[in-house]
């Protein structure tokens, strides 16, 4: 199965909830896409196999000898990549989706490809859960856009046996839409709090948008009138509540020391379980 865990905001517990259902897991990969900030490893300490394999794009590189401004490469881009001054064309490669346009509709055959490096994937196995197999992502400083580099992460986890775990970027942009798209199974995570509610309610459009089985985990649950207002949300849009993760002062110290708390590890099998049932409902 290849699980997907998001937020419509951030620190909700996207990476504690992945890190405990793969604690509870005898062999899975787990894929750190938060790639901006990837944190997963802080917590298993792996031992990485090599050295980080660097993740490139496509970008235009223009001859300015052959270059005579005529406008037609900065026409066809969408993103305002290529602006012309004069009687040449400037690049903002900062700017560019690598769609090759530009180079297709060049008469004078001033544009070529070369190589952007974006980021880096780095693999290893946990040290204190050898059955945890780490792919994390880290971004370049500077790049804008982290989707080339999140699709390349589920590729190479695709190509691995066993269970996929994804911890997704959080809220509902196109890096988050990379990361959930294809999923078996969605868990978005909340809290009981208005803000919790509200960009839970953008997720979910988000994974209805794109037909995927959803579920929630509610994290921080007290019990109070948040919860209740979580509850009632989710079963006016018919999806099921997996999970209560209680809102506990030991855990958050525990978390707080990298550790992966085990006493709440019950919760995660439990969720296992509703998975391999829906899984199997399906098929």
């Amino acid at each position: 199965m290849l699980i997907s865990i998001a937020s419509g905001k951030g620190g909700t517990g996207k990476t504690t909830l992945a890190l405990l259902l793969a604690a509870v897991h005898s062999q899975v990969t787990l894929l750190d896409c938060d790639v901006e900030e990837p944190n997963c490893h802080l917590f298993l300490q792996p031992q990485w196999q090599a050295a980080g394999q660097d993740i490139t794009v496509m970008v235009p590189h223009i001859d300015s000898d052959c270059c005579t401004g005529c406008g037609a490469c900065s026409a066809v881009c969408l993103f305002s990549a290529i602006a012309i001054s004069g009687n040449s064309a400037l690049l903002f490669d900062e700017l560019c989706h690598s769609c090759g346009g530009c180079l297709l509709v060049c008469q004078q055959a001033a544009i070529s490809e070369e190589q952007k490096t974006i980021g880096t994937l780095t693999t290893g196995t946990a040290a204190a859960h050898p059955g945890i197999y780490l792919l994390k992502g880290t971004l370049k400083v500077g790049t804008p856009s982290a989707v080339p580099l999140i699709k390349q992460m589920k590729q190479t986890g695709l190509q691995l046996a066993g269970d996929i775990l994804i911890d997704c970027p959080p809220g509902t942009s196109c890096s988050m839409v990379t990361a959930v798209k294809d999923s078996d199974f969605c868990i978005l995570v909340t809290e009981p709090t208005p803000f919790g509610r509200h960009d839970l309610e953008l997720a979910l459009n988000i994974t209805r948008l794109l037909r995927l089985p959803t579920g929630v985990v509610l994290n921080k649950s007290d019990g109070a009138a948040g919860d209740e207002s979580i509850e009632t949300f989710c079963a006016s849009r018919q999806v099921p509540i997996l999970a209560k993760i209680p809102h506990s002062l030991a855990f958050a110290r525990q978390y707080a020391a990298g550790c992966i708390p085990g006493e709440f590890q019950s919760i995660a099998a439990s969720i296992w379980q509703q998975l391999k049932a829906e899984r199997s409902a399906e098929t």
